[in-house]
């Protein structure tokens, strides 16, 4: 029996190890698309509408590294000195711009009734989990050292709000009446791989830290594709009060994020780089991040608890959107204009350059 018993001991542990091992697998995989998301990668996206025109100019131009200089608005050399690589820091004009922006966001948000919430900046593993980050790209976030030889950290620094917002309803069971649930948040985004800082891609295009404001709800099954079409609705409205040029496209299969089935980007163009970059990205994540969070709901005929759908949308970035107002606003001077909305923030109508 002392025999059977250390056998017993030696095979559990193998289904341990094994079960461990299917775990971590299933983890990884990703969300299934919806049946009509195309399949490939982003030479297969789709563009499904413009707004406005590409700003025309009849003056040689400068890019928004050149213009936030002149104009006095960012310090690249002492957010690197502070920061390192990847870092910037706003200042004068530029920090009241940087702040309407957010002010902006935050005062239409609680116009459209969303809930606002100011979450921690550090979250536990559990959180990237739910957010389905973990185990898959757990490497691209910064993690908190864990003083105890040999532990494993607990917490990250937060890549995006998303990951905070997914994580309210954890392990709880809402009522139907509840629902939708809309939420926004704003926090700085912490980021560790943030790209391959290419030349056309320097100055807040990439960073490794910026602010966002995000939109979240949490929806009925057969809600969330109407929900989804709402927070894509409000991300391009924001974007069309600032006067920018911008297109919507739905995204292929292999460009959405893992833990999305649907997925539509806004893309603001940006006249140095002679190309549109994505200042929202509005997703349906349909029961996916739930599931791992164990999210559900129950209807009012009392059946059985059903998982939520979740769903997120930027609303907005904003290290892009500065770089798209000052310079599809640029004029020959060398000014910039200031979008309408922002102006009771930052104090005027025109940014002027600095006189050295």
């Amino acid at each position: 029996m002392q025999t059977v018993g250390a056998k017993i001991k030696e095979l559990d542990a193998q289904v341990n190890e094994l079960d461990a091992k299917i775990k971590d697998m299933l983890d990884r995989l990703p969300n299934i698309p919806d049946d009509d998301v195309v399949a490939g990668g982003k030479e297969h996206n789709e563009v499904i509408r413009v707004w406005g025109q590409k700003p025309e100019f009849t003056f040689k131009t400068k890019d928004h590294v050149e213009l936030v200089t002149s104009l006095g608005l960012v310090d690249y050399e002492r957010g690197v000195k502070l920061g390192g690589r990847g870092f910037w820091l706003y200042k004068g004009d530029g920090a009241k711009l940087e702040w309407a922006l957010l002010n902006y966001f935050v005062e239409e948000h609680l116009k459209d009734g969303y809930e606002f919430i100011l979450p921690p900046h550090l979250l536990l593993n559990q959180c990237g989990y739910t957010a389905g980050q973990f185990p898959k790209f757990e490497e691209d976030v910064f993690h908190l050292e864990n003083d105890e030889p040999g532990a494993k950290s607990t917490q990250f620094l937060l890549p995006t709000a998303e990951t905070a917002l997914i994580n309210l309803h954890r392990d709880e069971t809402l009522k139907e009446e509840e629902l939708p649930k809309k939420y926004f948040a704003f926090t700085p985004c912490y980021r560790k791989e943030a790209g391959s800082y290419r030349t056309q891609e320097r100055g807040m295009i990439r960073g490794h830290q910026f602010h966002k404001v995000e939109m979240f709800q949490f929806t009925l099954p057969e809600q969330s594709g109407a929900a989804l079409e709402e927070l894509v609705g409000k991300a391009e409205r924001l974007v069309q009060g600032l006067g920018l040029h911008y297109r919507v496209s739905k995204l292929a299969a292999e460009d959405c994020s893992a833990s999305m089935a649907k997925t539509y980007d806004i893309e603001i163009w940006i006249p140095s780089m002679n190309e549109y970059k994505e200042v929202s990205s509005a997703s349906n994540g349909k029961d996916y991040q739930p599931r791992r969070g164990n999210i559900r709901f129950k209807r009012k005929d009392g059946k059985k608890p059903e998982f939520i759908h979740a769903l997120n949308a930027s609303g907005l970035a904003t290290s892009r959107l500065l770089p798209a107002i000052v310079e599809q606003f640029q004029q020959e001077d060398g000014s910039v204009i200031v979008p309408q909305p922002l102006r009771k923030w930052v104090g005027k109508d025109l940014l002027t350059p600095q006189k050295a």
